[in-house]
């Protein structure tokens, strides 16, 4: 998380008043406006979002607060801790319909702790929402069904992947794993039903 306080160059304690006008004087130095290289120009627009990003939070008392709560916190160390955070992180962003960020979050969480089968369902099925990363999210899918094979909802996001995919015998295959192990599950037998699969399950 970068340090707002050191990129306006004020310490925590600063008010309001202080901040707004490390603020102004860091716009008018960087502003793009004053350079005439290209590449320059570039540095300067992102220097001067990153100093108005943190204006925006150190100058409004709630986000401020919330800032400072969020770096006082103690930061996980170890390759679980990382990883169960974030996890946490990713379903949130998946919650508010922010599949990019979740898709980052969770492969965090399963690069640190790759035996952990319910990280890699969570990030097949955050790569499925993306029609660009269904082979990936097969991958994923077909590692947390190995991981937990008793797990009905694995064999069932990798049915509903495969069928995305068009790939009908395999989704078959997956979806008949899903239905053994939990034959009333409505998610399942609606799949059944949309590709035609008939196992005796009517």
């Amino acid at each position: 998380m970068p340090n707002y306080y050191d990129i306006l160059g004020v310490p925590r304690g600063a008010k309001t008043s202080a901040v707004r006008e490390a603020y102004l004087r860091m716009a008018r130095e960087r502003h793009p406006d004053r350079f005439t290289d290209p590449a320059a120009k570039r540095q300067a627009e992102g220097s001067l979002r990153d100093i108005t990003t943190a204006f925006n939070t150190l100058s409004n008392e709630r986000l401020r607060q919330e800032y400072d709560a969020e770096i006082e916190r103690p930061r996980p160390t170890t390759p679980v801790e990382i990883a169960s955070e974030a996890f946490a992180q990713g379903l949130k962003c998946m919650e508010a319909q922010n599949h990019v960020e979740a898709v980052a979050c969770l492969r965090v969480a399963v690069h640190n702790a790759p035996n952990e089968a319910r990280y890699h369902l969570a990030l097949g099925r955050a790569l499925a929402r993306g029609s660009r990363n269904g082979r990936e999210a097969i991958e994923a899918l077909e590692t947390a069904a190995r991981l937990a094979p008793g797990d009905a909802a694995a064999h069932l996001e990798l049915a509903r992947a495969l069928t995305a995919l068009g790939m009908r015998l395999r989704a078959q295959r997956a979806l008949e794993t899903a239905l053994r192990l939990a034959p009333q599950d409505s998610g399942a037998r609606k799949l059944a039903r949309e590709i035609g699969y008939e196992p005796g399950i009517r």
